[in-house]
């Protein structure tokens, strides 16, 4: 199978959706003229042209407006935030409009939008720059939220998010783009709110989804040196939830950690560990573990970054917690 980076994933997925619906198109800031800030819109001008592929003004609030009305009237947009961080300066178009347009017109406007874009750290961006907002928008009805990790999920997942007659908020990595991966030629979609199995393991379930999975893997191939067999689910949507397939492996392993790029308090892995506990309390020898970030706003200096996210030591450390405590 061949090999493509992340954002040519994401790229192709676009190409595809757009050479299928005319109904469908991207706006952003300099997804056009600049290709993108990060190049995942590269050539899609020079195919569709300036009317379905808009450059916007520093407007978050306004184009994000505008993609709602467009939605309201039989368009499909896809809304580009150079980061999510901007998105909250949108936030209201999306969450008072967007997320509710369908049950606040009984169900006269469907609302067929994906709003997109980079989210949480990306090295040293500073406290502004830096921040996860998937639980944020998971908390509001009415939205679907995709965190794919590796570009055969990016693809298969945002051509079905284009392809929902519901807002979905697709978030992804500044520092994935150029991750590489095996990714299909032919067309193949990935239903939104399934999760998977990336390794199976025997003696830990670690749970976790976007960028901050990579260190589950690192700290599972170190823990297998040591004779610990962990399993790893990615989660790829948190809302829905795929609480079904996490519940099923803690049945299997009897210990679960929860590894997710966010502040502490009322998170996704909080509300992981309240579900496993409701439905699998019985399942469970040891206490649930939840590693997150530090609870401050992140630093620039880099070694406030790496203070700040979650180690592959304290993923081992938490594995080995529930293991033998």
């Amino acid at each position: 199978m061949r090999v493509i980076q992340f954002r040519e994933a994401l790229r192709e997925a676009m190409n595809e959706e757009m050479r299928r619906d005319k109904d469908i198109f991207l706006m952003g800031e300099e997804v056009a003229e600049y290709n993108g800030a990060y190049k995942v819109s590269q050539g899609m001008l020079d195919e569709f042209g300036e009317k379905r592929i808009i450059d916007t003004p520093i407007a978050e609030l306004g184009f994000a407006g505008i993609a709602v009305g467009a939605a309201m009237n039989g368009l499909r947009p896809i809304v580009e935030f150079m980061t999510f961080n901007f998105s909250l300066v949108a936030i209201d178009q999306v969450i008072n409009s967007a997320a509710k347009m369908y049950q606040m017109s009984g169900g006269q406007f469907n609302m067929p939008m994906v709003f997109r874009g980079p989210t949480a750290s990306a090295g040293q961006l500073g406290a502004q720059h830096s921040q996860a907002f998937e639980n944020w928008y998971a908390n509001c009805p009415g939205l679907k939220v995709v965190v794919p990790s590796n570009p055969y999920d990016a693809k298969g997942l945002l051509k079905t998010a284009i392809r929902d007659n519901d807002p979905v908020i697709f978030m992804e990595s500044e520092q994935m783009y150029g991750d590489k991966g095996e990714v299909p030629e032919e067309e193949y979609l990935i239903p939104i709110g399934k999760a998977v199995v990336k390794r199976e393991g025997t003696d830990v379930t670690i749970v976790s989804f976007g960028k901050i999975i990579k260190v589950a893997y690192a700290a599972a191939e170190e823990l297998a040196k040591e004779g610990v067999n962990v399993e790893i689910i990615d989660l790829r949507t948190v809302r829905p939830i795929d609480y079904d397939t996490v519940i099923e492996s803690v049945k299997k392993t009897n210990r679960l950690v929860i590894l997710e790029e966010a502040w502490p308090l009322a998170n996704i892995s909080t509300e992981i560990t309240y579900m496993v506990q409701k439905r699998a309390f019985d399942y469970l020898d040891a206490p649930i573990i939840r590693v997150n970030t530090a609870d401050t706003p992140l630093g620039y200096a880099p070694t406030f970054v790496e203070a700040f996210l979650p180690s592959v030591k304290q993923v081992m450390d938490a594995v080995k917690s529930v293991m033998y405590k």
